[in-house]
């Protein structure tokens, strides 16, 4: 086995302008850390500074890059999109592009550095101006901040240099050098971080003290997480298994199914742990029936601070029109193309695929979890899809509809609730999704604004519905900038958004609902998966935990807790909040998932051979992975490329 080469540290401490009011503290300009270390209102300033820097993959993470709203260029934020390197969800012009992010990256060795730091500072001031309960509340938390950090790290990278104590650069620079550790090293130092944050931390946290500051539950939640991705890299990574010196040194892979076991048994402790002692449950978990349902599962992200009792940890935004960095901008680009908050560019982009669509059952399955089929033909054939609408065949037999919202009847009230369809109404504007028209003549004209047909009834159609560039919010002239404002799916994002309430007017900065990082339907899935994949935990209680997910959506039924069944929940659960794209790294299913993939769309089609004029449903490739021959993931892809190693010598990961 060759040496392990090593890495330089050369990061030099320094403290950040300003600080996002994390811990409701009013923003500071430049002092020293002299004022800053020397009472606790100062220490709770550094103490933001370093929840402001954890790698939380909200609304505006976009890691090593300008375009992040807590970087360098706010204004140029618009981050909050794993979710559109998976099959949930496209956003415009990312086909080909669509998986293995280039821009994913997280390399913060200086937050660490700050960390380390607060720990000797904290340590320097126990017994004088920190009693030891303040102090070991303290030590907690910075261990809760490092091992979030760690765990950005070693899911992006396998194996990283642990640093654990602050290094002074000068005399012999020998400390300065740390090799990689084991993949296997770095997933135990995070979960022991995790118990180290676990230890004191308190239960509960108020607005005197900084109402979004981490608790033990979160501690808790984040080694649930955690676990159960060490468990499933160490099960699975024989499914894409690679070469090469990090290989053979265990710097990524290196685990045994023994290690996977005892991972899914940490897994199943912590969730068990949240689930017995925390108090926390799910919000509203007996709707009366699913509209009920689609409204408080709309609210509990919309307005998160009303479901608390579900929330383990959230992160929080004051309206930063006036600053751009501390507000989000989800509402901006989230919002459909017919309620655009500003005359910018970049809103609407965020289209939900006919994939995850697909998954959301109807309330008929029978007790197996098998998803509704939406109904586009009358022969059954619903597993043909097109390069492009204008591929239709006039033979198809097309079932009709009245209106664009029809064939989404009798479905899981969680696509109601976190998905816009077409046809439904979002702030009193239905959204208008169409994407083309065939004429009695039977030519068709698909994904332009150009053109127009005669119907039977002699009255004049138009391919998108309407000849006003904002009167639709899907399609577009594909290809062209018209659609770069739109969803190219079919469907347009409906989770996160504020319907209630208007946010700040503003290019990026004007939302401020909260983020969820961690809630109890995760913890529940973590189990269901830690206890069905080792056989370990209880299986009945899995099946309990499964199910109580899918009562509090409105389902009636019981479904087995088999990994299948575990798995769509968890996509349709959790959809657009980050787990997906893990979901499909820990197991590597990435590059069987997408060898060339394409993901889908669903245009509803104006029919005027018929009188009045009925919709029928097209399902399509989407425009933009067909236009790229679809989209394929390199196995070298679930480890990204360590920076500089050039300079800093340390060995590269497989494949680069």
């Amino acid at each position: 086995m060759k040496k392990q080469k090593i890495f330089l540290i050369v990061a030099v401490i320094t403290l950040l302008s300003a600080c996002q009011k994390t811990l409701d503290l009013q923003p500071i300009d430049r002092v020293s850390a002299t004022q800053l270390f020397s009472d606790i209102r100062g220490l709770k300033t550094v103490l933001a500074t370093l929840y402001n820097k954890c790698p939380i993959e909200d609304y505006n993470f976009v890691p090593n890059s300008t375009m992040n709203m807590t970087g360098t260029n706010p204004e140029l934020g618009g981050g909050w999109s794993l979710d559109a390197h998976t099959d949930n969800m496209v956003i415009v012009s990312n086909g080909g592009d669509a998986v293995a992010p280039t821009n994913d990256g997280y390399w913060d060795y200086t937050g660490i550095r700050y960390i380390n730091g607060f720990f000797d500072n904290i340590k320097a001031l126990k017994g004088n101006i920190l009693d030891d309960a303040s102090y070991n509340r303290l030590w907690s938390e910075a261990h809760w901040i490092r091992a979030y950090t760690y765990y950005a790290l070693v899911s992006r990278y396998g194996g990283v240099p642990i640093i654990k104590k602050s290094m002074v650069m000068g005399g012999d620079n020998s400390q300065l050098y740390v090799p990689r550790s084991t993949e296997k090293d770095t997933w135990d130092f995070v979960l022991a971080e995790c118990d180290s944050a676990i230890m004191y931390l308190p239960a509960t946290v108020n607005s005197t003290e900084g109402a979004l500051r981490a608790t033990k539950w979160a501690a808790y939640a984040l080694k649930s997480r955690a676990a159960l991705h060490a468990a499933s890299i160490a099960k699975y990574w024989n499914n894409a298994p690679l070469t090469g010196p990090a290989v053979d040194a265990k710097l990524v892979g290196g685990m045994t199914i023994t290690d996977a076991n005892a991972y899914y048994q940490q897994c199943i402790d912590a969730s068990k742990a949240i689930v017995d002692n925390s108090g926390k449950d799910l919000y509203k978990p007996n709707p009366a029936n699913p509209s009920e349902a689609a409204t408080n599962l709309q609210a509990l992200f919309e307005t998160p601070v009303v479901a608390d009792v579900e929330i383990l940890y959230k992160k929080g935004y004051v309206d930063g029109v006036s600053t751009q960095k501390q507000g989000h901008q989800m509402d901006f680009y989230g919002y459909p193309s017919q309620l655009q908050q500003a005359t910018a560019y970049m809103f609407g982009r965020m289209g939900p695929t006919l994939d995850l669509v697909n998954l959301y059952e109807n309330y008929t399955d029978n007790g197996i979890g098998a998803p509704g089929v939406l109904v586009t033909r009358t022969d059954g054939n619903e597993n043909t899809y097109l390069p492009t609408p204008n591929n239709i065949s006039l033979a198809t037999p097309y079932k009709y509809y009245n209106s664009q919202f029809d064939i989404f009847a009798g479905k899981d009230a969680r696509l109601f609730a976190w998905i816009m369809l077409p046809g439904s109404s979002f702030k009193g504007i239905t959204l208008n999704c169409q994407g083309g028209l065939v004429k009695p003549d039977g030519s068709k004209i698909m994904y332009t604004i150009s053109g127009s047909g005669v119907g039977l009834d002699g009255l004049t159609y138009y391919p998108f519905g309407t000849t006003n560039a904002i009167g639709f919010s899907c399609f577009g002239q594909m290809g062209t900038g018209l659609s770069a404002n739109g969803s190219s799916t079919g469907f347009v994002i409906k989770k996160f958004l504020q319907e209630k309430t208007t946010p700040t007017p503003s290019r990026y900065s004007g939302s401020t609902n909260d983020y969820i990082v961690f809630r109890m339907a995760e913890i529940y899935l973590n189990y269901a998966e830690a206890a069905i994949e080792s056989g370990q935990g209880d299986a009945a209680l899995a099946k309990t935990y499964l199910n109580a997910i899918r009562k509090r959506a409105a389902h009636t039924d019981q479904i087995p807790a088999t990994l299948a069944n575990i798995a769509k929940e968890r996509q349709v659960e959790l959809a657009f909040e980050q787990r997906r794209y893990w979901d499909l790294v820990r197991k590597r299913e990435f590059h069987t998932l997408f060898n060339s993939g394409k993901r889908k769309s669903l245009v509803p089609v104006l029919d005027l051979r018929v009188n009045p004029a009925k919709y029928i449903f097209v399902r399509v490739n989407n425009f933009y992975d067909e236009a790229a021959n679809g989209v394929t993931w390199n196995p070298n892809s679930y480890y990204r490329s360590i920076p500089g190693t050039s300079g800093n010598l340390l060995i590269q990961n497989p494949g680069f």
